[in-house]
């Protein structure tokens, strides 16, 4: 079994009982075809960044589900053919946590192997601050001392 997120958003047609209703509809259809419900949150009315069919909001509903690939597709594929839901997107994610685990563990690896640093030597207030000629402070540099600065850099 695989971890998905699937968000589903319901035309705002319906009151929010019949969008619950409808959402709990394709709930029964993955968990029929074997799939567990990790998260379910509903997102309530929102509105949409760009009109989708006339219609500026939806109901947005969001899942988390550990299904096999079968149940999914079979979900999405009746939300397609549905009138009522405006678009859905179900994101396979067990993938990207594998991934990040790995790269977190390389991290800390590499971080072991890393020789401590040694402390910042203090920074003295003066010496920080180049001073400006009095002359002229609109004046352009003379080619020695772009060179200084640019070695201090």
């Amino acid at each position: 079994m695989r971890l998905y997120d699937i968000v589903v958003l319901v035309t705002p047609d319906l009151t929010d009982e019949d969008a619950s209703k409808l959402a709990g509809e394709y709930k029964k259809i993955l968990t029929d075809g074997g799939a567990t419900v990790v998260k379910e949150e509903p997102w309530g009315r929102r509105r949409l960044a760009f009109p989708i069919g006339r219609k500026r909001e939806a109901h947005y509903v969001y899942w988390q589900v550990d299904a096999p690939p079968a149940a999914v597709a079979e979900a999405e594929r009746r939300m397609g053919l549905s009138d009522q839901v405006l678009r859905h997107l179900a994101v396979r994610v067990d993938e990207e946590l594998k991934r990040a685990g790995k790269m977190a563990e390389r991290l800390k690896a590499k971080a072991a192997k890393r020789p401590p640093r040694p402390p910042a030597p203090p920074v003295d207030s003066a010496a920080a601050v180049p001073a400006a000629s009095p002359a002229s402070p609109a004046a352009p540099a003379a080619p020695a001392e772009s060179a200084e600065r640019s070695a201090e850099s």
